[in-house]
């Protein structure tokens, strides 16, 4: 039946190319933001998966930031050790020196005592954001990783650097405590308090080698700590890379698909736009019955 009151194909064309113009907008939407998923309106759960991981993604960043400022501090914790090992050595030759006969001892105490100096100056150089892992003791912890269980319960783990073998010296004027400011066994005097115009060379020296195992031992430690934070820092960027390749797979778009699709729904619009035209032209045929 032709009507002028109702039109049929006119609203079937109007009700297609409604939904072409509204699949066209959503299209348009992804290729512009770049997310199929990009509110909670497109989908609930993985917009709500999505938000969550981004959020521990940004919480490992600031972990890496916080393994980064703990490597610092490792890096010149062994540096300083380095250099005062290079110190006490020279030390320990000094003194091997000043068993030779004939030997000035008041010279080469002379030279021990700016080598003591050198070892001072180390240990109070090296700090780094306001700590001094050759001066403090006790136990260091630096945050390593945030995790999240099953239930959703968030943590921070850490990872534990005990200095109770790597301190060189105690913070006070005169140090008394430290792999340098201890007094050893054999000469009951310190590695910087050490004079060889009035000490026993022989426990001298024993007690000077001592403090070298010592700090080669502390070195090692110390090395030991920044590899573990380094293969820490390293699996917390590669987790972040992984939460980021999870997350794109959940929300990202397909560019690729969604430019083909983008072509098709334009031409599906063309092609509605003329029905719909032929279709509303179809009653303007009528006015001929009537002439």
């Amino acid at each position: 039946m032709t009507s002028l009151m109702t039109n049929t194909s006119a609203m079937t064309a109007l009700k297609s190319l409604q939904a072409t113009n509204s699949a066209l907008e959503a299209t348009q939407k992804n290729i512009s933001t770049g997310f199929r998923v990009s509110d909670a309106s497109d989908n609930a759960a993985y917009w709500s998966i999505a938000t969550t991981m981004r959020s521990d993604s940004k919480a490992l960043g600031t972990v890496t930031d916080a393994l980064g400022l703990g490597a610092a501090k490792l890096d010149v914790a062994y540096t300083g050790m380095n250099s005062a090992i290079d110190v006490v050595q020279e030390m320990k030759s000094k003194i091997v020196a000043a068993q030779e006969p004939g030997v000035d001892k008041s010279k080469v105490q002379s030279e021990i005592g700016a080598l003591q100096q050198q070892l001072l100056s180390i240990a109070d150089s090296a700090s780094f954001s306001g700590e001094n892992w050759l001066k403090d003791s006790g136990t260091k912890s630096l945050v390593a990783s945030f995790t999240r269980d099953s239930t959703g319960a968030v943590s921070v783990t850490s990872i534990d650097i005990d200095l109770s073998g790597v301190q060189l010296v105690d913070s006070t004027a005169t140090p008394t405590a430290g792999i340098l400011g201890a007094n050893g066994a054999a000469s009951s005097t310190s590695v910087l308090a050490m004079n060889v115009t009035s000490g026993n060379l022989d426990n001298l020296l024993t007690d000077i080698d001592t403090a070298l195992e010592s700090m080669t031992t502390a070195a090692a430690d110390i090395g030991s700590a920044k590899n573990r934070v380094s293969i820490q820092s390293d699996f917390v960027g590669a987790l972040q890379d992984s939460i980021a390749r999870g997350v794109g797979k959940l929300v990202d778009a397909d560019m690729t698909e969604e430019s083909t699709k983008l072509q098709a729904l334009q031409t599906q619009q063309q092609l509605g736009i003329q029905a719909l035209s032929m279709a509303n032209s179809g009653s303007q045929s009528l006015l001929a019955l009537f002439r």
